[in-house]
């Protein structure tokens, strides 16, 4: 088993590319706006709520989105949702992180005095604002080091109700005789229009569309008409698909959404999901799947940690598809879902998996270089292919100082 030193990880450049900004906050912070905002938490400690909310270990999924309540609740303000964005672009870069995509659902944090486009404006006001500091260091001014940089996903949600948040409960208010699926879809159609507005008019760095929630029972097809407007207004689209489902979910990310990426794919392997009845159908599907995957080079959004903690099949690290996937071949890059939320960072996430698959050094650079090829970028084409290009030198630079071969 090749061996890297933790000092290695956390030097080398690094993305992450599937991160919820509600998953990612620091206790500290929780705890100061909650007592300001007058919101009851269990703890009023970091110990305390690491031992009640944030765990190392959750007995289900149901356990683990608990810790959504608090995080969620406390981002309802403009000075709120800056200070947590700037925090978390400082947090990533801490560990040497040059480039993040944290993602978001806007409707959740509407209130009567911040509309989605405020939402938006003060997660970008944060995440600037600490892009704007760390560049000004000697450092990278100088192009010793490549820049810190970001972009913006908007989440919406495969389902809803009135008790997600005040923007959901009128939207179902106001349309009281609507069929739910329906709702949803024109929910996330809704998103699409305000992640346009901010992206021409005011110029955020949104750049990418996803779907977040509840895989069973919520198609993908639900919110096509709001992928084919993310599609034609030149967004880059995500799912979470194959997580909490199965290859089909994954199949209709691709087909239904235009996916670029995927987010997660654990089972994107597993014939057992697949709703047919032949054992040879089923194996068929995934092979053409994964295939079809791999020659496209769609991503998928790897996240080992947190899906040992929703997933209690998954009883090791070295039972997780990912193995499969580079023996595959397929493109991928390691992310944290949720620095708070999974008590992990990048740099742990890597080390996860170079601790328990075989991983050549040559192979460990690709996987991480192609986290920033295959980012959606929000710089433009030509100014990205020089960014990637300075990552790749730095890269090369680190793996020199500590004699890191091929």
């Amino acid at each position: 088993m090749t061996k890297y030193s933790r000092e290695f990880l956390a030097k080398i450049p690094k993305t992450d590319l599937h991160v919820h900004l509600d998953g990612s906050i620091r206790i500290p912070t929780l705890i100061e706006l909650a007592k300001a905002q007058k919101l009851k938490l269990p703890s009023y400690t970091e110990e305390g709520l690491r031992k009640t909310v944030f765990k190392d270990k959750y007995k289900n999924l149901l356990e683990y989105l608990h810790g959504f309540k608090y995080t969620s609740a406390v981002m309802s303000d403009r000075e709120s949702i800056e200070r947590i964005s700037y925090e978390f672009a400082q947090d990533n870069f801490a560990e040497g992180v040059r480039y993040v995509e944290p993602r978001f659902a806007p409707q959740l944090h509407v209130t009567d005095d911040m509309s989605m486009d405020d939402v938006i404006v003060s997660v970008d006001r944060g995440l600037n604002k600490a892009k704007k500091e760390i560049n000004s260091r000697k450092t990278i001014k100088n192009g010793i080091e490549p820049p810190f940089d970001y972009s913006i996903i908007c989440c919406a949600m495969r389902m809803f109700t009135e008790g997600f948040s005040e923007y959901y409960k009128r939207y179902v208010g106001l349309h009281p005789h609507m069929p739910s699926y329906e709702l949803f879809g024109l929910a996330s159609l809704d998103l699409v229009e305000t992640m346009i507005y901010v992206r021409d008019e005011l110029g955020i760095a949104v750049s990418a569309f996803d779907l977040a929630g509840a895989e069973s029972g919520y198609p993908a097809e639900d919110y096509k008409k709001a992928y084919e407007l993310a599609h034609k207004n030149f967004f880059k689209k995500t799912v979470h698909a194959g997580e909490a489902y199965g290859p089909e979910s994954i199949f209709q990310a691709i087909t239904d959404c235009h996916a670029d990426r995927i987010g997660h794919g654990t089972h994107i392997f597993d014939d057992t999901m697949v709703n047919l009845s032949d054992e040879s159908e089923r194996k068929l599907y995934v092979e053409e799947l994964w295939q079809y995957v791999a020659d496209s080079r769609i991503t998928i959004e790897v996240c080992p940690t947190s899906n040992l903690q929703t997933m209690p099949k998954l009883s090791s690290v070295k039972k997780h598809p990912l193995g499969e996937m580079i023996d595959k071949r397929i493109s991928l890059t390691f992310c944290t879902d949720n620095r708070l939320i999974s008590n992990t960072t990048v740099t742990n996430e890597i080390a996860l998996v170079v601790d328990n698959f075989e991983i050549k050094p040559k192979k460990l650079k690709d996987i991480i270089i192609y986290g920033f090829k295959r980012s959606f970028y929000f710089g433009g084409y030509l100014n990205k292919r020089r960014y990637v290009r300075q990552i790749i030198d730095y890269y090369e630079k680190i793996e020199k100082e500590f004699n890191v071969g091929k």
